[in-house]
């Protein structure tokens, strides 16, 4: 698997992969001072990426935006990270360039979109759809038939009732009670959970 951006956030994946016996073949970064990442050298920049035939990428870029910039300028497969101690149902769905953290749950029948981050202890209930790019963050959690728009950001510890539908590029801040639906690009917060303002509408939060 090849890693896409030497992060914090990489760090983790890079963890995951050892864990599942996924070797790490090659490391991609744009900071041109970055020699190293971990034990792994740079290999080079995003531009110069080029996946050797049969292997796949994993884009570790917190930022849902800039990974949704990489993943379209990209010609590679996405492979996914799963830590061995998730929980996910055999009836989930689970796309491409996917990340799940340790102590993650996802229940039945859910979908989980493209490069989406299932972050640390991070619940998914039942029948929910999250979209491409979306990160749920640590401790957050979702009750059934959850929708989540591409792009979204839901904050650490931020808890959702069942059936509510947030929308696309929006963002639920930490610690944040989610009670009625939550429009395009709209930043939540407090508990109940209010709109404070909205996200720029060109993805360029």
């Amino acid at each position: 698997m090849h890693i896409i951006g030497a992060s914090g956030h990489a760090k983790v994946v890079a963890d995951i992969l050892k864990l599942i016996n996924q070797p790490v073949l090659g490391v991609w970064d744009d900071n041109e001072q970055l020699e190293t990442f971990l034990t792994f050298p740079i290999n080079g920049s995003l531009k110069q990426f080029k996946a050797e035939l049969g292997t796949k990428a994993i884009i570790t870029i917190g930022n849902n935006n800039i990974r949704k910039a990489v993943a379209g300028q990209l010609n590679s497969e996405f492979g996914q990270a799963i830590h061995p101690a998730c929980t996910i149902a055999v009836s989930v769905q689970v796309a491409e360039g996917t990340v799940a953290m340790a102590n993650v749950t996802v229940n039945a029948d859910a979908v989980i979109g493209k490069h989406v981050i299932l972050n640390t202890n991070c619940s998914v209930d039942h029948d929910c759809k999250i979209g491409d790019f979306v990160h749920i963050s640590p401790q957050a959690g979702l009750a059934g038939n959850v929708e989540v728009g591409e792009g979204t950001h839901i904050g650490i510890g931020a808890s959702i009732i069942q059936g509510i539908t947030i929308g696309k590029w929006a963002t639920i801040g930490a610690g944040t009670v989610v009670i009625r639906d939550v429009p395009d690009y709209a930043v939540v917060v407090g508990n109940p959970g209010k709109i404070i303002k909205y996200n720029p509408t060109n993805h360029e939060q």
